[in-house]
């Protein structure tokens, strides 16, 4: 079975453009893990299984027309792999910390997302999440009964 991904995790991304990989999905990407730029401005962290399944979406994009096929090059040009060190550190590449607006002695949050690990700068999360967050958080005590 494929691994699943979950939980949210911060770590700081150093100098050199390192960011330690939570100890609790890095098994999983040894030994080979795959970065590529995703939507709403993060990246996500595939395993080799995963990041296969992509690539083979990403190339049936390629024949259904312009847009799907320029879709699928910058995908591909925004994708690499990455090596996980014996600290648990992976170097994430400068064209890639600029997409997803990370900066050096920042922290970066790593969210489970399932089938992925995706890579955010926190202020950028928190704003992709807050509608989601107060549905959940919703009391129904705290509503108001318009029925009486």
């Amino acid at each position: 079975m494929a691994p699943r991904f979950f939980g949210k995790y911060e770590h700081s991304l150093d100098a050199k453009g390192r960011v330690i990989l939570p100890a609790r999905f890095r098994n999983d990407f040894v030994p080979r893990a795959f970065l590529s730029q995703h939507e709403d401005r993060c990246l996500a962290l595939w395993t080799e299984e995963e990041f296969d399944k992509q690539l083979a979406e990403h190339e049936a994009l390629q024949g259904q027309g312009q847009s799907e096929m320029n879709r699928a090059r910058v995908w591909a040009s925004g994708s690499t792999e990455v090596e996980i060190d014996k600290q648990g550190r992976m170097a994430i590449p400068s064209y890639l910390r600029r997409f997803a607006r990370l900066e050096t002695d920042s922290p970066v949050m790593f969210t489970g997302a399932i089938n992925r690990v995706e890579l955010w700068n926190p202020t950028i999360w928190a704003r992709r999440v807050q509608s989601a967050e107060a549905q959940i958080a919703r009391d129904p005590e705290d509503e108001v009964d318009t029925a009486s």
